[in-house]
C-alpha cells in the first residue's frame, strides 16, 4: 500500500525517544521527512543517525514545549527549513504522578503546561501551513483518560483534553479539509514507562502482573505499532478517517476482563 508520504514533512513532538521515535523511524521508512522536536539533543543525534542509515531525511529542533514561545519557535524553524508542513504528530508528555491527594494546584498547572498545553501552541501556530497542504493532525493519547489510573490527576486531566481537542479540532477544521484524530495506547515499553516500573520494589513483577490484563496475547503493544497507525492515519489512505479516537492497545480498555 502506498502511503504516499513521499517528501512529506511531518513535525513529531517528543520525537527523539520511544513513541515519538518509533514515530519518526516509521515516517522516514515511509519516505516522509520527519522533523524531531524534543528537549533530548542525545537521543535525537542517536535517531538520526538511525534514519540516516535507513536512507531517510530528518531535521532536529531542541525545544522545552512547555512554553509556548518555544512551540512558535520550533515551528518557524521548520518552515525556515523546509517551507511547508504536511502533518503534526502531537506526542511529548510524561505521567508525572500529580495526584489529587499528593498533589497540589501548583503542580496540577504545570502538569497541564508539560502535557497538554503544547498541543495547543504546536497547533495553532502550525496550523496556517496545515492549511496549505490539508495537513493532517495526529494526537497520541493515553487509556489513561478512560480508564483512569489514581495519584496523576494532571496527567488524567491532560489527556482528557486531547480527546476533547479531538473532537473540537476535527469539528473546527473540516471547511480546511484537515482531518484530527487520536491514537491511544496502553502499555508500551518505552524509556519512560521502564522508569515507572522501576519505582517499585520487584519491577519485573510488576510488569508481569500488568501484561497479564491485556486480553491480546498477554504483552505490551510494541512502539513500531502505535507507529503505524499513527502514518496511516497522516497518509491519503485513511483520506476519510477525522474525529476517531483509535485505541492501539491488545484490547486493553474495552475487552471484558474476565478474558483475561
Amino acid at each position: 500500500m502506498d502511503l504516499q508520504l513521499k517528501e512529506k514533512v511531518i513535525i513529531v513532538t517528543g520525537g527523539a525517544k520511544g513513541i515519538g521515535a518509533a514515530i519518526a523511524l516509521a515516517c522516514g521508512e515511509e519516505g516522509a521527512i520527519p522533523v524531531i522536536v524534543d528537549r533530548s539533543a542525545d537521543a535525537a543525534d542517536q535517531l538520526q543517525s538511525q534514519l540516516h542509515r535507513r536512507g531517510a531525511i530528518s531535521h532536529f529542533i531542541q525545544a522545552e514545549l512547555g512554553d509556548p514561545a518555544n512551540c512558535k519557535t520550533a515551528v518557524d524553524e521548520a518552515i525556515r527549513t523546509f517551507g511547508r508542513i504536511d502533518g503534526l504528530v502531537n506526542n511529548a508528555g510524561r505521567n508525572d504522578g500529580v495526584g489529587l491527594e499528593r498533589g497540589d494546584p501548583e503542580r496540577f498547572i504545570e502538569s497541564i503546561k508539560d502535557n497538554l498545553l503544547h498541543y495547543y501552541a504546536m497547533t495553532h501556530y502550525s496550523l496556517p501551513y496545515l492549511k496549505r497542504t490539508r495537513g493532517p493532525i495526529v494526537n497520541i493519547g493515553s487509556k489513561v483518560a478512560t480508564t483512569g489510573q489514581g495519584d496523576t490527576s494532571g496527567y488524567a486531566a491532560s489527556k482528557g483534553g486531547v480527546l476533547g481537542l479531538t473532537r473540537e479540532w476535527a469539528a473546527e477544521l473540516l471547511p480546511y479539509s484537515i482531518r484530527v484524530n487520536c491514537v491511544i495506547p496502553a502499555e508500551v515499553l518505552t524509556p519512560l514507562y521502564e522508569s515507572w516500573l522501576k519505582t517499585f520494589p520487584n519491577p519485573e513483577e510488576k510488569l508481569r502482573t500488568v501484561l497479564a490484563k491485556v486480553p491480546f496475547e498477554k504483552r505490551a503493544t510494541k512502539a513500531a505499532e502505535i507507529a503505524s497507525t499513527v502514518v496511516f492515519l497522516l497518509s491519503a489512505q485513511s483520506a476519510h478517517t477525522t474525529g476517531q479516537e483509535i485505541y492501539v492497545d491488545g484490547g486493553y480498555v474495552h475487552l471484558d476482563r474476565a478474558l483475561t
